[in-house]
């Protein structure tokens, strides 16, 4: 397993990479010794983030963190990448006992992982609701009330409908349509 540490807005120090290399290769035993590993440490405000990138024959596993310790983020996320493979190796064993295989190679794990990502999501509901104009102000209350990630609503300024979202930083964006 290859592991490749790197800061963005930080100087990685000799601690940090010997402590992200220890915990990284805890996911050794899910993984073949081809699987390339990419670790992105950084800074943002007082948030420390790590985002991680896993390759294994064309299947890619990602987990991103963040707190306010550099090292509660490290051991986050490979918390929540070894969750990940658990899930994904269950998986595949529960299909291949079912179809009665006993033995097989890390290349066909790869393969039928890869499969189970190509299957399309589908729509199951639709919701229909009329939009009255708005400013934009109202929106945010609104998306705020609602307690969602967005909002679509008509903007009273433009007449146009606008999608407001909320941004992980905290702050809004607005989608204009542009003719």
């Amino acid at each position: 397993m290859l592991i490749n540490i790197r800061g963005k807005n930080m100087e990685i120090t000799p601690a940090l990479q010997e402590y992200a290399e220890k915990r990284l290769s805890k996911l050794d035993k899910f993984l073949n010794p081809e699987a390339d590993v990419q670790a992105t440490l950084s800074v943002v405000r007082e948030n420390h983030i790590v985002d991680v990138i896993i390759s294994i024959g064309g299947l890619l596993l990602r987990g991103e963190e963040s707190t306010q310790d550099m090292y509660a983020s490290i051991d986050l996320v490979v918390d929540k990448l070894e969750r990940q493979m658990h899930k994904y190796k269950t998986k595949i064993n529960r299909k291949l006992r079912q179809k009665g295989l006993r033995e097989l190679n890390e290349k066909y794990v790869s393969q039928a992982l890869a499969r189970d990502e190509e299957i399309e999501p589908r729509v199951v509901k639709t919701k229909r609701f009329v939009m009255k104009p708005m400013p934009l102000e109202e929106a945010v209350l609104q998306l705020n009330l609602l307690g969602h990630d967005f909002f679509v609503f008509t903007n009273a300024e433009t007449e146009e409908i606008n999608v407001l979202y909320k941004r992980k930083d905290g702050n809004y964006g607005l989608i204009e349509p542009m003719e």
